[in-house]
């Protein structure tokens, strides 16, 4: 785990909620895409099979396939970031408890400040970067 992998939490958080906003206006909009008709082949049903043009209704190709691809897109760059926070969350849940936990868990769970972390724990804004420091070089 390294710094910038900690410090992506927060903005990762702030980007699903934007992801799932998008998702749900795309998905208003394809479920908005006209429906038109059209035919296909198909066998019928009983022997001798023969060819049968059947009458269906379907959603706009094109419009509905764009919007399908797009709101697949946003939903696998929303994965990759909710696995991304996972990540995070699990390495600071795997450390032992203590200070050094809180801190971690204020600085890049909670999006504290080291300075209001200091604050909270006694000690000083310098002292909450050394030991960020100290638990990032030893992992």
């Amino acid at each position: 785990m390294n710094r910038e992998q900690l410090s992506k939490y927060k903005k990762n958080k702030r980007d699903i909620e934007n992801l799932d906003g998008i998702i749900a206006k795309l998905q208003e909009r394809l479920d908005a895409v006209p429906v038109v008709s059209g035919k296909v082949t198909k066998s019928s049903d009983d022997f001798p099979y023969i060819e049968e043009h059947v009458q269906v209704r379907v959603e706009e190709p094109k419009a509905a396939t764009a919007l399908k691809m797009r709101i697949c897109e946003k939903e696998k760059r929303k994965d990759q970031l909710i696995r991304e926070n996972e990540e995070v969350e699990k390495y600071i849940a795997a450390m032992p408890d203590g200070t050094a936990k809180d801190i971690f868990e204020m600085v890049f769970l909670d999006g504290m400040t080291q300075k209001g972390v200091g604050e909270s724990v006694g000690y000083t804004q310098s002292m909450v970067s050394k030991v960020i420091k100290d638990i990032l070089k030893h992992s």
